[in-house]
Order: structure tokens, then C-alpha cells, then sequence
């Protein structure tokens, strides 16, 4: 049941982010928007779940993270709803950045109770498990997306997020039992807070394994951000031939998810990590260098980006799992730290992306490009700092947020 329910957790980022992608060329154009103002439909997203994560990790150590993650499904359930009776681009940002605010909190809480539950290594491969659910939720988030936006309207397509939502919050009100055995009265004390993250960003492991996630997710972002304008405006692919582009796309991660737990019992963290940087920078350089050859077409693009995948695979779980690992006590706020940092850089790269798609309207170069460096910085993160301070050493001391007695 706990592979379940975060798997719903975790799949309420790519059915946000991807099922409503097919749709938004013919949203950006129905409301006569501009490119960056479009983009911002995601970037501004999950700026909102980058930042609310600070607040609902912090909250979810102070009140248990049950009742956070009720009361925002309940909230992701609402926007989910308002954001299919906009009338203006305008009014769907708004919307849109409240479902990041809501999503913030199952994501997070989804990785906090992994840590709550497990140790660290086993944390890892609970949370590839999980994981590979939110790979098969992805795997059919852009192709249902597609048809859903052909021949039903845009707004079919946003209020299946709605449904989705419904679903995971009738999971966590049935069955999700609250995973932290011990909650911190003092969680929420804004001197207490201050010290908690200071321990976290002070701490070498926690910045090795957010950096390899916070990387990954940037190469994975550029591709989901920039490949429906790609895709069907530069390459001329329908939005059905799309969504099952995207669909292959997350059956190669739904792949890396599995080498990952055959790799790390036999290989541990740093060397299963160090092995996938390689398949990572391969993918990145390869599509790089074909695209600046002038090969402009789906299989250039979609063939390195499987080999991406399967190393997304792998960074992911190990990224996300380590970052939480040394903090026991603190793993509402560690998490929330790590999300948060990872949003940012989305949002960042989101607005390179808008001004390079309007700049460059006939070009795959902003997606290319933009995978390349991704996967460079990857490459190098898991080839150095995971390498040198990837072994999760948790504190055997109490943490600075516990209450003293």
C-alpha cells in the first residue's frame, strides 16, 4: 500500500506538468498569448511548488504529514477545478500557480515518509519503487493529455487533473496512516526553523544528492517545457503522435527505475550513480552535436533521450532518497529544502526556454542546448561531489529542531 500511495503522491508532478502540454500550443494561441507568457503556465507552477514546500515541510514536522496531505490534495482538487473554467491566460497562471502550492505538499510529504519509514539504502530502492509508479502515471499523462485535448477541448484535458487528484486524496483519507513517529512541537519556531535549515545546507550530503536530482530534473524540465512547441510546431507531429512520443519516453525511465534496484545491491549508491552520469552525458552530447550538425527531426531527439531517461532513472531515486537520508528528525524541512531548490532552477531555465522558443521559432536548438548542459552538470555531480560525499552518515545525536526535554 505504501508503494501505492506514493506513487499517486509523486505522480501529481507529471500529470500537472505533462497531460496538459499537448493542449497548451492551442491554449497559447486561443488566448492570442505570447510564448513566455505561455511558459509561464509551468515556470510560475512550480516556482509556487518549489516555495510552498518550505512551508509545508515544516508543517508536516510539527503536525504529522496525514493532515498535510489532506488538506492539500483537497487544495490540488480545487484548482485543478478552477483552472478549467478560465477565460483568460491570465486567470489560468493564477490557478496554476495554487496547484504547485498544493502539489508542494504531496510530493514533499511522499518523500519525507519515505526517510520516516527507511533506512537510507532501502530508502532508495522504496523510493525507485515508487518511482516507477509515477513513471507509469507519466507514461500515460501526455498521450491521454492528447486525446483528450483533440477531441475534447483543452479543458477536458485540465479537468482530468481534477479527477486525479480526487483519486489520491480518497487513497490518503482510506488508507495512508501517519508515518511520523514522533512529531516536533517546536518545528514551527521561526528561530528553531532558521538553525534546522542551517544544519541541512551546511551539510555536504545533502547538497551532493539535491545537486544530482536538482540537475536531473533541469534536463528532464527543458525536454518537457520545450517539447511540445518542438514537437508539433518545428517537427509537425499531431498532439496524439506526441503524447505517445512522451509515453515512450517515460517507459525508458520506468526502465531506469528497474537497472537502478538490480544496480544498487550490487554496485551501492555512488557507483550505480556514477555509471548512469555516463548514459547521462552520452544522451546529452550526442543530441547536442547532431542537432548543431542540422539533423532537426524526432528520432535525433527521442533516441539520446531514452539513454537520458534511464539515467533519470537512476538519479532520481538516489537524488531524492540521499538528500533526506542524514536527517531523520528534520525530514519534512530536508525535503522541503530540496524541492525547493529544484524548482528554482526550473523556474530560471523555464524563462531561458521562453525567450530562446520565441527567438528561435523554427529551431530544436533551445531544447538540444538545453539538455546538453543538463546533462554536463549531472555528469559532473555524480562523477564529484556524490563521489565524495555520497555516503549517507545519519547524526547519531539529537537534531537541533527536536525539543529539548
Amino acid at each position: 500500500m505504501i508503494v501505492l500511495v506514493l506513487s499517486l503522491l509523486l505522480g501529481l508532478q507529471p500529470i500537472t506538468t505533462d497531460l496538459y502540454l499537448p493542449a497548451l500550443p492551442t491554449i497559447t494561441q486561443g488566448f492570442g498569448a505570447a510564448m513566455p507568457q505561455a511558459q509561464l503556465t509551468l515556470t510560475a507552477l512550480l516556482l509556487a511548488f518549489g516555495i510552498s514546500q518550505l512551508v509545508w515541510g515544516p508543517l508536516s514536522d510539527r503536525f504529522g504529514r496525514r493532515p498535510v496531505l489532506l488538506g492539500g490534495t483537497l487544495l490540488y482538487v480545487v484548482a485543478s477545478m478552477g483552472s478549467t473554467f478560465v477565460t483568460s491566460m491570465e486567470q489560468l497562471i493564477v490557478w496554476r500557480t495554487l496547484q504547485g502550492v498544493a502539489m508542494g505538499a504531496g510530493v514533499m510529504c511522499a518523500r519525507a515518509v519515505v526517510r520516516d519509514l527507511y533506512a537510507p539504502t532501502e530508502g532508495a530502492r522504496i523510493m525507485s519503487k515508487g518511482l516507477t509508479g509515477l513513471g507509469v502515471i507519466a507514461c500515460a499523462s501526455a498521450p491521454v493529455g492528447g486525446l483528450l485535448a483533440e477531441h475534447f477541448g483543452w479543458r477536458a484535458a485540465l479537468m482530468a487533473l481534477a479527477v486525479f487528484g480526487a483519486l489520491a486524496l480518497a487513497v490518503v483519507a482510506w488508507r495512508f496512516e501517519e508515518s511520523l513517529a514522533q512529531k516536533n512541537p517546536r518545528a514551527l519556531e521561526p528561530l528553531t526553523l532558521l538553525r534546522t535549515w542551517g544544519q541541512i545546507v551546511r551539510h555536504p550530503t545533502f547538497w551532493a544528492y539535491t545537486l544530482l536530482a536538482t540537475t536531473s530534473y533541469g534536463g528532464l524540465f527543458t525536454f518537457l517545457a520545450a517539447g511540445s512547441f518542438v514537437f508539433i510546431g518545428v517537427l509537425g507531429l499531431s498532439k496524439p503522435a506526441y503524447g505517445l512520443a512522451m509515453l515512450t519516453m517515460s517507459l525508458s525511465y520506468i526502465a531506469g527505475t528497474f537497472i537502478c534496484r538490480r544496480l544498487l545491491p550490487r554496485f551501492g549508491v555512488r557507483k550505480t550513480v556514477a555509471i548512469a552520469g555516463a548514459c547521462t552525458l552520452t544522451a546529452g552530447t550526442t543530441m547536442g552535436l547532431l542537432a548543431l550538425a542540422g539533423v532537426q527531426s524526432v528520432a535525433a531527439i527521442m533516441l539520446p533521450f531514452y539513454l537520458f531517461m534511464l539515467g533519470h532513472g537512476v538519479h532520481q531515486p538516489c537524488g531524492q532518497s540521499g538528500s533526506v537520508g542524514p536527517f531523520p528528525q528534520a525530514a519534512g524541512a530536508a525535503s522541503a529544502m530540496s524541492g525547493f531548490l529544484m524548482m528554482v532552477a526550473a523556474f530560471f531555465m523555464g524563462g531561458w526556454l521562453g525567450k530562446s522558443l520565441a527567438a528561435s521559432p523554427g529551431s530544436v536548438l533551445p531544447l538540444t542546448n538545453g539538455v546538453w548542459f543538463w546533462s554536463v552538470l549531472i555528469a559532473a555531480t555524480a562523477w564529484t561531489l556524490v563521489q565524495r560525499h555520497g555516503e549517507v552518515k545519519v547524526p547519531p545525536v539529537r537534531m537541533v529542531s527536536e525539543p529539548t526535554p
